[in-house]
């Protein structure tokens, strides 16, 4: 019996892919989008459970092209198949320009009760070299519908790291994120796949180069900042006022079970992961005939790579890895198992511990991947 406490819905659909998203997503495509909802639907019903539900996500893609009444369809799919916990976090990411009041009115009745708006940048060249369909007024518009919505849960996503953005660019992002008082931010580092337009755009020297050490600065920055006007650095990308850290990420985080449902969503239950066909037609197409999907991904996660992954997402944690929470559910002694890398990462100043605790340096949250891939199963 799994022991599943989030769903994850994955809603392909974009007006416009941007011109650096890795992510599974459709342009062109939103007249498919009744046929999607009744998959998805019939895949939560394929997959249902007497388990009880803590967080539900909709994440894409843009999950705000579907209209309220479609989101109230799926969550009323969500109820019948699961317990969903009276107090539930429901979160739907949103772009600017897909949004307005009525909208924002009709998904909190729907059920959503935490928005995430994909603002990426307060600066309207740098959005427009992403490729993004809004402008900087859409997102502050964006934003305060949100608010006159009460929706009293609200993330803004950031990117710094940008081709040509200086220390100064990107504090005039983090000055204007924190005059609109989200009670999230989430900043990610731009990373780029050699298929991506933009990486192209670099490559053939239309665009600089993205400057590791100009990257790292700006971290910084935002960590001096963010600290400043009263947000908990809680996670190496994510920083919320108390109280208002992401629960849904907290299971990913903290090595839970979930559930991912629609095209290309990852699961894992039961030591297992799984992801979803990410081809649209097949996925539609296999549950109109009543079948599940087929998986893109089926992999059995061993005790040693489970081990592994547990202190990966421990260590993104700004709090760490507590010593004898992980010796209670491992039987292990972090600092016997890995000493000579644990040493050698001391060392380096990328992680710190005391009697009860291991974390990331400052120095060690700039170059994470420095310290994640020495703990994987064949390098220790």
């Amino acid at each position: 019996m799994s022991d599943i406490k989030a769903i994850y819905i994955h809603v392909p659909f974009c007006r416009r892919r941007c011109k650096y998203c890795s992510f599974i997503s459709y342009q062109s495509r939103e007249g498919d989008i009744p046929a999607y909802i009744d998959a998805v639907k019939k895949e939560l019903s394929l997959r249902s459970e007497d388990t009880v539900i803590n967080t539900v996500y909709f994440g894409g893609g843009t999950p705000s092209l579907l209209t309220s009444e479609q989101i109230s369809s799926l969550m009323s799919a969500i109820k019948n198949n699961f317990h969903l916990a009276n107090d539930s976090e429901i979160t739907m990411e949103s772009n600017p320009g897909t949004i307005d009041f009525k909208y924002l009115c009709g998904v909190k009745m729907a059920g959503i009760n935490r928005l995430s708006i994909g603002v990426q940048s307060f600066n309207d060249e740098e959005l427009s070299m992403l490729g993004r369909i809004h402008t900087v007024k859409d997102a502050l518009v964006a934003i305060k519908y949100a608010r006159e919505a009460a929706l009293n849960n609200l993330n803004i996503d950031l990117i710094y790291g940008l081709p040509g953005q200086t220390i100064d660019d990107w504090k005039d992002n983090l000055v204007k994120a924190i005059e609109v008082n989200p009670d999230h931010i989430s900043l990610y580092a731009l990373t780029l796949e050699p298929e991506e337009p933009l990486f192209k755009d670099i490559e053939s020297g239309i665009l600089p180069e993205i400057s590791a050490d100009t990257a790292a600065g700006q971290y910084e920055l935002a960590e001096k900042l963010l600290e400043k006007h009263g947000y908990i650095h809680y996670e190496i990308s994510n920083w919320a006022k108390p109280g208002f850290e992401c629960l849904h990420n907290l299971v990913y985080w903290q090595g839970g079970e979930y559930l991912g449902i629609g095209v290309a969503a990852h699961s894992y239950t039961e030591k297992r992961r799984t992801a979803n066909t990410a081809d649209l037609d097949k996925y539609m197409s296999y549950l109109s005939h009543n079948s599940l999907p087929p998986q893109d991904n089926d992999e059995v996660i061993d005790p040693e790579l489970e081990l592994a992954e547990s202190i990966i997402l421990g260590l993104r944690m700004c709090n760490g890895i507590g010593l004898q929470d992980f010796q209670k559910r491992f039987n292990i002694d972090i600092m016997e198992r890995y000493n000579r890398r644990i040493d050698e990462l001391l060392d380096a100043g990328l992680i710190e511990k005391n009697k009860s605790v291991i974390k990331l340096t400052q120095s060690g949250r700039l170059l994470g991947n420095e310290v994640f891939w020495r703990f994987l199963p064949d390098k220790v």
